[in-house]
């Protein structure tokens, strides 16, 4: 076994203070007094119920509100977007996390897959704010998870199980796309971890969960920028208070509702980005 020694200046190089890898000051802001305005008067137009260790999925026209709501009791949910006309655009957790952070809430956005890299929701109103950061570091609402599924269950315990998110977010795809499921699971991706408290241990930097802070009422509503399909999963693991796929953890169905507004003044529909990918990318 090779010792590694820890040289004289370990202290000086762990001292180096850190930089932001994408400053965010020239990031356009989305201008929240429009959405305010445009919440004051809200229809519902459509609603579907995602039952428990299942999925479903709910088309978003551009310019009105998704809102993902907690109907029973403490529950986590797995989202996938989707331009509606294109699933290959497709919700970027990762560049969502390089822009906002690891968690996500009222005024952060929703970016899309290269090469439209634009924002396809943006965060109008969250009940779950107050949370922030907890002396764990945990937070609400993360883009840092995968989403459990049955390949890395089988990896790690070396038993088959068919209702992780991954599994329902793809049947649920595949269903309302007309798709079989080998073609829906190829877009499946990354998720918004709805109502989920995570973060990271200081002491290993594992991915940890806790019990999520969701009651009866609260919701996370997003703002669609873009004809959206909306997939969301709710966990088999319940709250994620111990585990995140099993048929033994108290499970309860969330609710997703599309609501138009009565008047949406000063809203621009968000251009595909601008980079010229004629010269070499």
């Amino acid at each position: 076994m090779t010792t590694v020694t820890t040289p004289p200046d370990a202290d000086e190089r762990r001292a180096v203070p850190p930089v932001i890898c994408y400053p965010t000051e020239t990031l356009p802001q989305p201008d929240m007094a429009v959405y305010r305005a445009a919440r004051a008067a809200l229809t519902e137009v459509a609603r579907v119920i995602v039952p428990p260790r299942d999925a479903a999925a709910i088309a978003v026209p551009a310019g009105h509100f998704l809102r993902i709501v907690s109907i029973e009791g403490a529950q986590v949910g797995d989202l996938n977007l989707f331009n509606v006309a294109d699933l290959t655009e497709r919700f970027y957790s990762g560049k969502t996390r390089a822009l906002h952070g690891t968690h996500v809430t009222t005024g952060d956005r929703l970016w899309s897959s290269f090469p439209t890299l634009r924002p396809m929701a943006t965060v109008s109103h969250d009940t779950l704010a107050w949370y922030g950061i907890d002396g764990f570091g945990g937070s609400v609402h993360d883009v840092i998870g995968t989403r459990c599924d049955p390949y890395t269950g089988r990896l790690l315990s070396g038993a088959d199980y068919h209702h992780c998110c991954h599994s329902n977010l793809t049947r649920a795809l595949a269903d309302h796309a007309g798709l079989p499921l080998a073609a829906a699971e190829a877009h499946v991706h990354d998720v918004l971890n709805v109502f989920m408290c995570t973060g990271f241990t200081r002491g290993t930097g594992q991915y940890f969960m806790k019990a999520s802070p969701v009651c009866p009422g609260d919701y996370i509503e997003l703002f669609a920028e873009i004809d959206l399909l909306a997939v969301l999963s709710a966990c088999p693991g319940g709250d994620c208070s111990a585990q995140h796929s099993s048929d033994t953890a108290v499970c309860h169905p969330l609710e997703m509702q599309v609501l138009r507004p009565a008047e949406l003044t000063g809203w621009v529909p968000p251009a595909v980005n601008a980079y010229d990918r004629s010269h070499g990318r």
